[in-house]
């Protein structure tokens, strides 16, 4: 650390020259991004369910369609006029480029499960030649486009994957520009009232912007390795502009600190590098560590949010490591110009920060108590709390595909778009009807398609061989089962497990959309534990290395699980509960919280929480090592860091709360959860939690085994 910032020192102006460059170049990269994320990724790419769709895909060189249309004609569908209409709209489709064959209600036998229960309304289904992300949503934009909402008469519905995902884009796109043009003003403001000046509140938002732009280029290389989901858009932005401000508040701040001293501008570099850059190093390698864990699952909507942390954390620490410097070298006192606000700092370390602490550690017990409880309060909120996966229903209730799946639920029987797909291997004829005869007698099952033809509770209606020559490929069959329960919930994990229940005499694969919802949840759950692990393992070595004690990692693992449960409490509060919808713009309450979406704002947050933790241990550590006890140490540590998180807070919260603006319900909670319980953190943990354990623990906070002691003595990472 020393050895770069002397480098930086002398060289202020090539440094800088040398990072923009770099930044600049990797953008041309970097902005290519965009149209290579996709929007799904929730599935197991080991699962059972997806071993059966690529059978299907591979082997009966079948996949489900992409796009399900559903056409309201406001009479009977057997009407010869919805025909002809049908066929017209048939045309239009099959006339664009990329269509692999269109289905209908009419082209496939016109089975009751395909059309609605008042006999008005049919399914038109839409398979792609090429069904990658990219293409898919060109074409599908392509059909909207031609078709529009209604034709000759008729309405026009979209659904399916394909739908969903250019909704689910377009959405994210849009709500993430608005987001910004909130985020970014106010953080200026805030920035200026914290530094006064105006020159000193724009060097956050320069490293912050930096950060994001050249995070883009890394994501741009995962993209040709590996699919990355549109989300991680919102987690780049959001933690590149709020850490990139978080690290230049904490070293600018330093640096104002050390020239008020009278050191000169070099020296007050140097001096703010080996200690405020220190802990920025050890923050990055925190935050970087926890977001890394995502890693571990399947699903690559989960490792996408890896790579996004990973790549902006790392730009951030960079941005505040060496570009910085290299500002705060150039500019020196002008840092402070265009002064706006007189910002006036206590003349004593007996500021209101210091106070609030003393005051806190003289009533330890008690503060500890009556705060536990009231998180207590917070945290029993969330013992009801529900997890699930996403569907249509996170888009606003108003948008025209949850209108669509809304009109799937209430008018049609069968999910048809939604099937149980199913895999036989090595079945005899007898033990195939056997099977089908019980597959169609489970609860919800509508009806069974298999080479044996419709078998509806049991009863074989024979169609024509050629109807369904291609579910029977040698030694291998496939089944469609159709259901009428929603396949994204705990109806459908119950459907998925009792078709499973079954256990014939042969090999069976169960998928389809029910089946791949019911994976995905268990492979989190089987995944989860090591994530904890990862997580409370790899922050407790670097809390150690950063302080050399054993307690202070133990104490700042279990505030942190604290601070996510009481947000647990607050997103089933208001997402399960409905409580303060209408203030959040309202979304459609779907019963269950998105797992995946939890997880990602529980493991940002624990990450971004270590950053206040080690703001503050910093200080603290300063102070004890100079001497002092724990009283003293803990008052002026708060003191002089105190103002700095809670700057920090309000502007990483201010980058995050936007997001409740989204159309996307899941975006909103992110926003909400993380805005929250880093706020809670910032204030009632770092301002009364920890003051108070920090006194009971006295002279045992910094304890640690002898063998240990070495260990980080002869790392010379804690001093």
């Amino acid at each position: 650390m020393r050895r770069l910032t002397q480098s930086i020192i002398r060289h202020p102006l090539a440094t800088l020259l040398t990072f923009l460059a770099l930044v600049g170049l990797s953008a041309i990269g970097g902005l290519q991004v965009f149209p290579a994320l996709q929007s799904s990724g929730y599935n197991d790419p080991h699962s059972e369910s997806t071993r059966a769709f690529n059978i299907l895909k591979e082997d009966f060189g079948d996949h489900p369609a992409e796009l399900a249309i559903i056409l309201d004609f406001h009479r009977s569908v057997d009407d010869p006029s919805s025909e002809s209409a049908t066929e017209a709209i048939v045309s239009k489709i099959e006339a664009l480029d990329g269509i692999d064959h269109v289905d209908t209600y009419y082209s496939m036998g016109r089975l009751d499960s395909l059309k609605s229960t008042d006999g008005e309304a049919a399914y038109v289904f839409v398979t792609y030649v090429d069904t990658a992300p990219a293409s898919r949503s060109t074409e599908t934009k392509l059909i909207e486009t031609t078709l529009g909402s209604q034709i000759d008469g008729v309405d026009v519905y979209y659904t399916g994957v394909a739908a969903m995902a250019v909704a689910l884009n377009e959405s994210i796109s849009q709500d993430l520009a608005l987001a910004e043009s909130i985020a970014i003003p106010l953080s200026l403001i805030l920035l200026v009232f914290v530094f006064g000046s105006v020159v000193a509140a724009g060097l956050p938002l320069i490293v912050g912007g930096l950060g994001i732009l050249g995070s883009f280029f890394f994501i741009w290389l995962a993209t040709l390795s590996t699919d990355v989901s549109v989300f991680a858009l919102n987690l780049l932005t959001g933690m590149g502009l709020g850490l990139g401000i978080d690290y230049s508040l904490l070293i600018v701040n330093r640096f104002r600190e050390e020239r008020a001293l009278g050191k000169p501008v070099n020296d007050a570099v140097a001096a703010t590098m080996a200690t405020a850059g220190r802990t920025v190093l050890f923050s990055g390698l925190t935050v970087a560590v926890v977001t890394a864990s995502m890693i571990v699952f399947p699903q690559y909507f989960l490792r996408s949010f890896a790579y996004a942390g990973i790549a902006v954390v790392g730009m951030a620490v960079a941005g505040a490591l060496i570009a910085l410097p290299a500002v705060l070298t150039l500019l020196g006192d002008r840092v402070n110009s265009l002064r706006l606000i007189r910002v006036t700092k206590p003349k004593t370390d007996n500021g209101a920060w210091a106070r609030v602490s003393r005051f806190v550690m003289k009533n330890a017990v008690l503060v500890l108590v009556v705060t536990l409880a009231a998180l207590g309060g917070l945290i029993a909120l969330g013992s009801s709390a529900k997890f699930g996966l996403v569907d249509e229903r996170i888009l606003p209730a108003s948008a025209p595909i949850a209108v669509a799946s809304e009109i799937q639920r209430d008018r049609f029987d069968g999910q048809e778009a939604k099937p149980v797909s199913i895999i036989v291997e090595g079945a005899r004829d007898a033990d195939l009807a056997t099977y089908v005869e019980k597959l169609s007698k489970v609860d919800h099952i509508v009806r069974v398609q298999s080479a044996l033809g419709i078998t509806v509770d049991g009863t074989t209606d024979p169609r024509p061989a050629s109807m369904f020559a291609s579910y029977d490929i040698g030694d291998s069959q496939r089944i469609i089962a159709i259901h009428d329960v929603e396949a994204r919930s705990s109806d459908g994990v119950t459907l998925t497990e009792n078709v499973r229940a079954l256990n014939p005499p042969f090999t069976v694969l169960v998928g389809g959309i029910a089946a791949d919802y019911a994976d995905s949840l268990s492979g989190i759950a089987e995944k989860l534990p090591w994530v904890i692990a990862w997580i409370a393992i790899s922050t407790f070595i670097l809390l150690f290395l950063f302080t050399g004690s054993v307690i202070l990692p133990i104490k700042a693992v279990l505030l942190n699980l604290i601070s996510l449960l009481a947000t647990l409490g607050l997103l089933t509060w208001v997402f399960l509960d409905g409580n303060g919808r209408e203030l959040l713009g309202g979304f459609t309450i779907t019963g269950s919280i998105d797992a995946s979406m939890f997880i990602l704002i529980a493991v940002v947050t624990f990450g971004l929480s270590m950053d206040y933790e080690l703001f503050l241990l910093s200080r603290i550590k300063e102070q004890h090592e100079l001497g002092m006890n724990t009283t003293d140490s803990v008052a002026i540590g708060l003191q002089r860091s105190g103002r700095i998180i809670t700057a920090a807070a309000l502007v990483l919260a201010a980058n995050f709360l936007p997001f409740v603006t989204s159309g996307v319900s899941t975006v909103k909670m992110l926003g909400l959860g993380i805005a929250f319980a880093i706020l809670l953190d910032a204030t009632v943990v770092r301002a009364l939690l920890v003051p108070a354990l920090m006194k009971l623990f006295g002279d045992a906070n910094w304890w640690a085994p002898r063998w240990m002691k070495k260990i980080a003595d002869k790392a010379g990472l804690a001093h």
